[in-house]
């Protein structure tokens, strides 16, 4: 009797952890159960003639990387499958209303889709589980690093924009097998701009998306393209691009006031065109790579050199110019510059300075007053003159005459000569005066010439670039 009564003691708790038993592995019970028959090969459907709908929603998180040498974009998407498996259904009763769980996505059939723009693998987090709730639906939430190939267009930089595409479909199956749909409206999906991180370079305009079948093989497939609208904000590119390519452009032009005489405006000219030359190699790697269309930026880089050289050019001809008189001035001696200047003057000129030459040696040497003594008769030789002066008779005597001749004779060569070189000197000063004003005409000139291509230049970019802009 004492035996009895302890063994229906010792079993009262054991009743109670069977009768507990079940409560504790209802989930074990019902993951078991689901999968005991379950193949993941076989596309979950009770009849085979109906095709899976599957469900696809996409959220832009951000854009990672623009490649514009390799054409590719690297962007980070919330990606969501959703769909029904008629073999994994339940009734939430039998297993202590559990109207949810979570599956290995190895164990049940997923969906072969893909992308059709995927180029390479990106650093995505590995989720191996997808959400199935009573009635058979599926949810498959993973986030995606998607490093996918655009057609990028970069001529506009740094006011471009890109549409990159997304196009989801099956490898496999034809659209009597797997079909595609939307799990939210195409307006929801475009405007949702809640998840993006806008705080980057780019900024999201919107997502469009479109459903359409490709036809390969007497088959169709299923397609769902996502267009991501995306915008460059230019303002990093120009403040550190633009902006002090503008200001050294700014700076050339007002060097065109220093005078052209002066010694530093090519030296100041060449300073400018290399430090325009450093600055555009220290920038290089802020500039996008294309390997197909040079930017517009590039072409402005270009071209802002390229005036920049003739800038350079029309101050080495003016200076060229300028200095060219002065050089052949200062090669030639007195004499050539005298048979230069005045060797086809007129004859009033050679009059004057034969009358001013006689009248001084009426001066220094008269004739003498005796009729035997013949008068004193010096031939005078000057660079491009030869006459002979003749003394009047009335005054000197023939041998003072004859001790002072050669001496006269010398000293007044050298007056003569003076006289003439210092005309000489005021006439190239006179003509240098007038080839300086000449110089500066033409170099005003040049000038309005370049000032007039850097002005079309820059309202042509202007205008494109604000019509990029505000498109």
């Amino acid at each position: 009797m004492i035996s009895i009564l302890w063994l229906l003691l010792s079993s009262a708790p054991l009743a109670e952890q069977v009768a507990d038993k079940p409560k504790r592995s209802a989930l074990n019970q019902l993951t078991r159960t689901l999968l005991r028959k379950y193949d993941c090969g076989v596309r979950p459907v009770q009849n085979w003639t109906r095709p899976t709908l599957i469900h696809i929603d996409l959220i832009l998180q951000s854009v990672l990387d623009v490649d514009g040498k390799t054409q590719q974009v690297t962007t980070s998407i919330w990606y969501r499958q959703i769909w029904t498996d008629e073999f994994l259904v339940w009734d939430p009763e039998e297993f202590d209303g559990i109207t949810e769980i979570s599956l290995s996505s190895d164990a049940i059939w997923v969906p072969d889709l893909i992308i059709s723009e995927f180029v390479d693998v990106g650093e995505s987090p590995a989720i191996p589980y997808v959400y199935v709730n009573s009635s058979g639906m599926v949810k498959n939430n993973k986030p995606i690093q998607v490093v996918s190939a655009c057609d990028l267009e970069l001529y506009a930089f740094p006011f471009d924009k890109q549409n990159c595409t997304l196009t989801f479909r099956s490898w496999l199956h034809s659209v009597t097998e797997v079909n595609l749909t939307l799990w939210r409206s195409a307006e929801e999906i475009a405007n949702d701009q809640k998840s993006f991180m806008d705080d980057g370079e780019w900024e999201l305009l919107s997502v469009p998306s479109r459903y359409w079948h490709l036809r390969l093989d007497d088959r169709d497939y299923a397609h769902i393209q996502f267009n991501v609208l995306i915008r460059r904000r230019p303002l990093l590119y120009v403040v550190s691009l633009l902006i002090p390519s503008i200001f050294l452009m700014v700076v050339d032009v007002i060097s065109f006031y220093l005078p052209p005489n002066s010694g530093t405006r090519i030296t100041f000219k060449t300073s400018i065109l290399l430090g325009y030359t450093v600055f555009r190699v220290n920038l290089m790697n802020e500039m996008p790579a294309t390997a197909i269309r040079t930017p517009l930026i590039g072409v402005f880089f270009a071209v802002c050199m390229a005036l920049l050289v003739l800038n350079l050019s029309i101050s080495i001809f003016v200076v060229k110019l300028l200095h060219h008189n002065e050089k052949e001035v200062k090669e030639m001696s007195v004499s050539a510059c005298l048979l230069d200047k005045y060797g086809s003057s007129s004859q009033t000129f050679l009059e004057s300075n034969f009358t001013s030459i006689c009248s001084l040696w009426t001066l220094i040497c008269p004739t003498p007053s005796s009729p035997f003594i013949p008068p004193l008769t010096v031939h005078v030789v000057l660079p491009g003159y030869e006459f002979d002066l003749a003394p009047e008779e009335d005054l000197l005597s023939l041998s003072e005459l004859q001790e002072s001749a050669p001496r006269l004779e010398r000293l007044l060569q050298e007056v003569v000569a003076l006289r003439l070189y210092l005309q000489e000197g005021e006439s190239d000063d006179l003509a240098q005066a007038d080839w300086v004003a000449l110089c500066c005409k033409v170099d005003i000139l040049l000038f309005r010439v370049y000032l007039f291509i850097l002005v079309v230049y820059a309202s042509t970019l202007l205008l494109l670039w604000a019509s990029w802009s505000s498109a």
